[in-house]
Parts: structure tokens; sequence; C-alpha cells
């Protein structure tokens, strides 16, 4: 038999690190190949890990709540076969591909990298023998606990290994000996105030405490409240919201367009849009081809900035945020938008706001955009004022369709007549995309849409 340490494997562009979020397999146990061991979040979707093959989980190297980088290991585990003499790995495979467009079978699952073990990792034990995870030995060195005080706290894990609860534990209760106080500092504090780590499909709220006294931030009385602790996605979103604001300065470009003929002829062939390809056809692959073909125009829109290096990239990844059930928002991307047809538009579109609504995006799908698009007219908004999706440079709101009275120019004169129409909101960095730019690419946008041909074959 061979012990092996399964790490966390790379789950795409970007993502350093991951949230161990549930243990869902109980150390001992038995597993079998690709079961799903453990559920993983980053600061882009929710996953799982599954088996490598066939064995035995024989220790957690990690705890639920833990912050763990990726490559790191996160469980030692027991296959068939001989030791090998080195370590080998396994590369990792993540749920989307960023090659060229092609039709695959949506999965979630992150196959696991795994490392065998040569040794028994002498450098993690203390002078007991007793095993210490990389994480556990991380707080120690951080909060100044010897490898003494150490072996002297009771373990709660396996075979009585101290857990980050144990240490975190023992640290606070250190310091509530010696000064009265609770608060414990850097990374104790964090790990101890913050709260668990929730999954994506669980509930935005998590109701800690409600009260009908006035709470110190309100300048006057008013009534009951709820306190509420952010859940993860939330706090993600905050940070990410706060990050963009402070590094893009932010202007904002608005265009109306008349899109009565884009809307006549959507209504006259979705009926049969759906029965020949399969697909819903909405307004938004109709309006996202319009924005590919305005970014063609203008490639300086679909950029990025690296410090102070613009990137200007070639290949068009269109992401269109989306509302989730909890109410957080999470940005699917459609690799290689340029290569689609409508009808490839449709497909990527439904499929991504299907699995969206589901949870079964993978880190991939939310990964490497160039440009994002935001629907507010979903909500009934007329406009909006989007903040750019870091580190993009652009980022377009569309409003809702609405029937108006609007003038046009006739030969026999200019005539005022019902037509439907939308706001286009362009924010853009100012640092790379100046005003001309900026308008320039919102108002071709425009006319496209207003340039559609109600006589547009359905293939087309």
């Amino acid at each position: 038999m061979a012990i092996i340490e399964i790490l966390l494997p790379k789950m795409g562009e970007s993502v350093a690190e991951a949230t161990i979020t549930k243990l869902m397999v109980d150390a001992g146990s038995s597993v079998e190949s690709d079961e799903a061991i453990v559920e993983i979040a980053t600061d882009k979707v929710d996953s799982e890990v599954p088996a490598p093959e066939d064995g035995t989980l024989v220790e957690w190297l990690v705890s639920e709540g833990d912050v763990v980088p990726v490559g790191a290991p996160i469980a030692r585990y027991e296959i068939s076969g001989e030791d090998a003499g080195t370590p080998a790995a396994i590369p990792a495979s993540t749920t989307a591909s960023t090659e060229a467009p092609k039709e695959s079978e949506p999965n979630t699952e992150i196959s696991p990298t795994t490392t065998v073990e040569t040794s028994s990792a002498p450098e993690r034990n203390g002078p007991s023998g007793r095993f210490y995870s990389p994480l556990v030995r991380s707080i120690a060195t951080e909060e100044g606990v010897s490898m003494e005080q150490l072996e002297s706290i009771d373990g709660t894990g396996t075979e009585g290994r101290v857990t980050k609860k144990d240490i975190l534990s023992f640290i606070e209760s250190n310091v509530q000996g010696a000064s009265g106080k609770a608060p414990v500092k850097s990374f104790a504090k964090t790990a101890v105030t913050s709260p668990k780590p929730t999954h994506i499909k669980s509930s935005i709220h998590n109701v800690s405490k409600s009260s009908h006294e006035p709470h110190p931030s309100f300048k006057s009385v008013s009534g009951g409240y709820d306190l509420v602790e952010m859940d993860r996605m939330r706090k993600l979103i905050a940070n990410h919201m706060v990050d963009s604001v402070q590094t893009s300065p932010h202007v904002t470009s608005f265009v109306e367009a008349d899109v009565t003929a884009l809307v006549q002829w959507r209504n006259k062939n979705k009926n049969e849009f759906q029965q020949k390809f399969g697909e819903k056809l909405t307004f938004t692959p109709l309006i996202a081809e319009a924005i590919i073909k305005a970014i063609s125009d203008f490639p300086g829109v679909n950029a990025s900035i690296d410090g102070d290096t613009i990137v200007y990239h070639k290949a068009i990844h269109l992401g269109m945020a989306a509302a989730l059930p909890t109410g957080n928002l999470i940005v699917p991307v459609i690799k290689y938008a340029d290569q689609y047809n409508l009808q490839g538009l449709a497909r990527q579109i439904n499929d991504l706001a299907t699995r969206a609504r589901e949870g079964r995006l993978g880190p991939d799908d939310v990964s490497g955009g160039t440009y994002t698009m935001s629907n507010v007219g979903t909500f009934g908004n007329v406009m909006g004022t989007p903040i750019i999706n870091q580190p993009q440079v652009g980022i377009i709101a569309l409003g809702a369709i609405r029937k108006k009275p609007a003038v046009l120019e006739t030969p026999e004169g200019d005539v005022i007549a019902v037509r439907h129409m939308m706001f286009l909101s362009h924010s853009y960095d100012h640092r790379v995309v100046d005003g001309m730019l900026g308008g320039s690419f919102v108002k071709r946008v425009a006319d496209y849409l207003e340039g559609f041909s109600i006589d547009r074959p359905i293939e087309g």
C-alpha cells in the first residue's frame, strides 16, 4: 500500500487559494474513485474535489474554514500499490476549457493533485512524534507559540492531532489569562472572529441577533433591527467593488437606442428559433452580438491593466453579470465570444445562466473575462452606472426596453411615433479609455442595434 498526499488543485486563472467549506468524508473512511471528498470555495465559485482513485482517507491535514493555497496538501490518502521513490504529481483538470469553443458536458468537479510521500515528513512532527499540519505550524509561528506549548495542547483531531480550532482556543485563553481581555492578535483574531464560509447555494442571510434597542450607529431611534453577518461571497463582492472604485477613475457615457426592429424581429422569430435550435431566444444574445461587433471596431476597450502596462486582448471573452438566487452576484464568461454566431451565443448564454442559478459553475467559467455586460433592464431599471470588473477597463449596462414616443424623420417631415427604446451605459477606466473611445464605442453598439434588419434570416 502507498500513502499519497492530495494537494489542493489549480482551479483556474488567477485563483491562488481556496477556503475549505466542508469535509465530506471522515478520516479512516474507504472512498471510491471520483467520489467527492471535500467542498472548497474560491473568490470565483464553489466546487468539489474528488478522490483520485479507490482508497482510504487516512488523515485530513486541513479543517473546515481553513484558507489553503493552491498546491498545498489537504489530506493523506492510502491507495494500492508500492511506494514510489520520488514524488509524482497528477495534473489537475478544471471544469471549463479556455481553448477554442467546443460543446462539452458541464462538470463542476475538480481533479485533485496528488504526490506520493517518501517519508513521514518529520519536519511536521514534534518531539513526541505528533503530526502538526502546515496551517497549525503557520499559526503557531505567527502567534509566537513555541513547540513546547504546542506539545502541551490537547488535540481533538485524529489521533490527538492539534486542529486549527485547538490552537486558536489555546491562544485566546492565554491572551485572556494574561490581560483579562478577549482580543487575539493578527491571524488568530481574524480566524476566530470570521464567520464560517457559506456555500454558494446557501441562504445569503445568517441572522445572528435581533434587537429593539437603537443601534449605536443610528443617530436617531428607528425601531427594531436585525444584525446580519455578510456571507463569504458578499464580503468578496464588497471588497471587489471597493477595490475597483479606488483603483479606476470611472467615467460613464450614455446613449439611447431605438431597438424597434430588433424587438419586432425577435418577437416574430423566437418560437421558430426555439423549435429549430432548441434554445430560448432572449434579447441578451442579440445585444451581445452588437457589443462583440463594436469591440471588434474599437479593440481599445477590450483591455486590462497590469501595473503600468496596458494589455490589449486579441480574443473577446465576454462576461455577463448574473444575479444568483441568494441575491449575490457572479460573472460567468463566454470564452471566444467573437467566434459564435447568434445560435451559438444563445446556447452559451442560456447554459451559463442556468448553471449560475443552480450553482454548477466551475472556476474557469467565471475567469478570464476581457469585457463585461450587465443587464440592469432585467430588474426594470432604465439605466445604471456599472462598476468595472477589475482588471478590465470597461463595462456596459443594458437598460430596460420600453415603449416611448420618439421623433422620426420621414420624407414628409418629422413625426412622433411609439418606438421601443433603451439606454446603454458604458463605464470605463479613464486611465486608459478616454471620452472619445468610450463614447464612440457605446454609440457604435447603439448603431448596430438600430441598424438591425427586420428581414434578417433566422440562421444569421
